[in-house]
């Protein structure tokens, strides 16, 4: 497998989807479209490009569990919605005021934080509305997409992501001890890398076997991608990061590297790595993309 080539194609995919899903809106006040402001607000921090690591997670487990791909990739393409809603809520200046996200300015800086705030809102609803109208196309698969949206909800909601930013908020310039601080990036980071492999069995009807090694694969790249995060921050560089560095300790925030410093948190993201890795041991060979997007994750610098 040329894993190179096969993110590109799930990349392009992604990319095409999203495009289609959300058009530039061709009339500012036509009923049953999006108005022309709010839409190219949308448009702007949907599609300012990324790696597009969470709905290509998607459909790689999709694939890796015999999933039609056209099936999976409307709510592979919604997960990236709910993702960008709340990078542009999180840039806010009510939150950690960040004035760059992939290298150009965030949302507020570009349309106005009322408006910024009304994309993230019309992004996280947005991607309910195509998830349930997908999931209608598919009637003899109508429960598995239920399930599917289910996990992706949970994963993104007040008790998942929502619940790990509150309580990274509630923390800011205080002492945050490891459960504090694993518990922030269990639902702030990992619970969203979990939901696209969880939604995709959920379609496929995979066994709790499945589910439960899945969550197992995403729970550890999650944590490690978010230790890797903080290290970044500290060592990476901000032309190809694509925003400023130095921005944890500014903020006060507590991060792997503040709590256990910076060697011992490389040899804790190393050892999640590998515990992802041994996660995929009972899907063999199909699982030769995940192992090798692990790998390619591992070594990022940006």
């Amino acid at each position: 497998m040329n894993y190179e080539a096969q993110n590109a194609r799930y990349v392009a995919r992604v990319e095409e989807g999203l495009r289609a899903l959300l058009p530039e809106a061709q009339a500012a006040w036509e009923t049953g479209k999006i108005p022309e402001g709010l839409c190219q607000s949308m448009r702007y921090s949907l599609l300012a490009g990324g790696k597009r690591v969470r709905p290509v997670l998607m459909l790689a487990t999709a694939d890796m569990l015999h999933v039609d791909p056209q099936e999976a990739l409307c709510p592979a393409c919604a997960i990236e919605m709910i993702h960008t809603y709340s990078l542009i809520h999180d840039d806010l200046p009510g939150m950690d005021d960040d004035d760059l996200r992939r290298g150009k300015p965030t949302n507020h800086k570009v349309y106005g934080v009322g408006a910024a705030i009304l994309a993230g809102d019309g992004l996280l609803n947005f991607a309910f509305e195509c998830m349930l109208q997908n999931a209608l196309r598919y009637p003899q698969h109508l429960q598995g997409h239920v399930r599917a949206i289910e996990a992706i909800a949970v994963r993104a909601g007040v008790t998942g992501m929502i619940a790990g930013q509150s309580i990274d908020l509630l923390y800011e310039h205080r002492q945050m001890d490891e459960a504090a601080l694993s518990y922030v990036h269990q639902h702030k980071t990992a619970d969203l890398l979990t939901a696209p492999l969880l939604a995709a069995a959920c379609i496929a009807e995979a066994d709790e076997h499945i589910m439960h090694a899945l969550e197992a694969f995403g729970h550890s790249i999650g944590m490690a991608f978010q230790i890797q995060d903080d290290l970044l921050d500290i060592e990476g560089d901000a032309a190809s990061l694509g925003k400023a560095t130095g921005m944890d300790a500014e903020r006060g925030k507590m991060t792997w590297p503040a709590l256990y410093g910076v060697q011992r948190a490389h040899a804790m993201a190393d050892a999640l790595w590998t515990q992802a890795i041994a996660s995929l041991e009972e899907f063999g060979d199909r699982a030769a993309y995940l192992r090798a997007f692990v790998q390619n994750l591992r070594a990022r610098r940006a």
